[in-house]
């Protein structure tokens, strides 16, 4: 792979272009990879994309529960899109070579999108709670003009911090190796190559994480703490399952993404492996948002129902 350098004042090598690496220690799978990862992609455009169109042109839908889901599933097209595209490109070329600008883009953008993520999940178990434990009080507290304000808040809570951070490990100083033992440009792989003590960088890391899935984490908790104790509190099991249907389905997506993603970022350093990196990694970039519309869809019945009804209007 290419690498490129520079000289520096003190006459060290300084890095200006990166290599994925990605999956090359995998030599006889690229074309199966190649081929997974496209139909992969083209399940979560489909999947996520089917999800937006049917909140939108159902009135039945036209409801703060799926004014968030189609937003999340926006979320969710872009936040693969930051990551896929690539390794497609790098299956396909074999060629890994990434620029120091384009490495700190798709980091940015992808650190941005994941605050957005976890925050949109924390508002949207908060939707569940006062739909579930408040539901007299529910319209006059989800008002459209609070539900576009979450949105948006929850969109851009990440994009000062995270933008900041980027450009604070891009200013540290790459040398002796530019090959990064990943398939996107992500933060720990990235630290690994910098010169010198990145201790504060790592602490800060560490800092972020807990801020950004932390934070929405706990008032995930809080939220389900008081929908379980209200679901018991009803008077008939019936009363109960139904309950728990309308926020089963999200709460099953905050376990599979908070999981995989705490298990990245969260554990101590001595515990990092390529392997296990790629591994967590692809869950939640890439696996969970294939799943998301399938977890949503096959346990909701007013989407299926209103799928249907596109489906059989393209029919007919």
């Amino acid at each position: 792979m290419k690498y490129e350098e520079m000289e520096a004042n003190d006459n060290m090598s300084t890095v200006i272009q990166f290599a994925l690496l990605g999956f090359s220690d995998l030599p006889n799978l690229q074309g199966l990879l190649f081929g997974v990862f496209t139909i992969t992609f083209i399940i979560i455009l489909i999947g996520n994309g089917l999800l937006i169109i049917i909140t939108w042109l159902d009135p039945a839908l036209h409801k703060p529960m799926y004014f968030f889901l189609a937003n999340f599933s926006s979320l969710e097209i872009c936040y693969t899109s930051v990551t896929l595209p690539r390794i497609l490109v790098n299956l396909w070329t074999q060629d890994g070579s990434i620029s120091l600008l384009a490495c700190a883009a798709q980091m940015g953008f992808f650190l941005v999108l994941a605050a957005a993520e976890c925050f949109l999940l924390a508002v949207m178990a908060c939707d569940r709670c006062v739909a579930i434990c408040d539901p007299l009080h529910y319209p006059l507290v989800m008002t459209p003009k609070t539900c576009l304000q979450l949105a948006v808040g929850s969109w851009a809570s990440g994009i000062p911090v995270q933008i900041g951070q980027t450009c604070w490990i891009f200013t540290l100083r790459f040398c002796h190796s530019n090959q990064i033992n990943h398939f996107f440009c992500d933060v720990p792989p990235i630290l690994k190559l910098a010169c010198g003590d990145t201790s504060v960088q790592e602490l800060a890391v560490y800092a972020v994480a807990l801020l950004f899935v932390g934070v929405p984490f706990m008032l995930i908790l809080a939220s389900y703490i008081k929908i379980i104790c209200t679901i018991l509190r009803l008077p008939t099991a019936r009363g109960r399952a139904k309950a728990f249907s309308t926020c089963s389905s999200h709460l099953l997506v905050v376990l599979l993404f908070f999981g995989s993603a705490t298990i990245a970022y969260l554990r101590p350093k001595s515990r990092h492996s390529a392997g296990t990196d790629r591994l967590l990694s692809l869950f939640y970039t890439i696996v969970t948002p294939m799943f998301n519309p399938m977890i949503y869809s096959l346990r909701n019945k007013d989407v299926i129902a209103a799928l249907r009804k596109l489906l059989l209007k393209k029919v007919v």
